[in-house]
């Protein structure tokens, strides 16, 4: 087992040396921005040492850029995900010069996101807060509370739908 282990490091760091580049590459071509595809090519051989099967030489520059490829799209969910509640809160206060009152009408919107919430199902309203008030990941949330990530999307899915057409109605 020993010399599994030392091999796959061995193989881990020759990828790396090979394909670290391609990688960085393929992503900045996705995401257009220098630093997250630094960031998120990093992120690649990092999972890569986290996984625990064996690895192969013949499959690993496969493997390496699928999970790079999964890395974009956590990325883009992420990204978007932020861009589609950030609208409804801040474009309105944005529009106002006055400092005191923007501060005021932010907090009105999240006082009315937070009285939503409270209506909302426990575990929906539980794993909603994590995610939005703790910046806790799917992956993290679905660990803690023993739950699948699929479940745990569902939830966030549907509670930005109800509390986003919320936000709505009070703008």
């Amino acid at each position: 087992m020993r010399n599994t282990v030392i091999t796959s490091d061995r193989l881990i760091a020759d990828s790396y040396i090979a394909y670290h580049h391609l990688v960085y590459l393929y992503i900045y071509r996705k995401v257009n921005n220098k630093a997250e595809a630094e960031d998120l090519s990093q992120d690649v051989f990092l999972r890569l040492m986290d996984y625990n099967q064996m690895l192969c030489k013949e499959t690993i520059r496969s493997f390496i850029f699928i999970i790079a490829s999964n890395l974009v799209n956590d990325f883009f969910r992420r990204f978007y995900r932020t861009q589609a509640l950030t609208p409804y809160i801040y474009e309105y206060t944005m529009a106002r010069t006055d400092d005191a009152e923007s501060r005021v009408i932010a907090n009105d919107l999240l006082s009315r996101e937070k009285y939503k919430l409270s209506l909302l199902p426990p575990q929906r309203k539980t794993i909603y807060a994590m995610n939005r008030f703790e910046g806790k990941t799917v992956r993290e949330i679905s660990q803690e509370l023993n739950l699948s990530q699929r479940t745990v999307e569902n939830h966030l899915f549907i509670s930005r739908k109800e509390v986003r057409e919320y936000i709505k109605q009070c703008i």
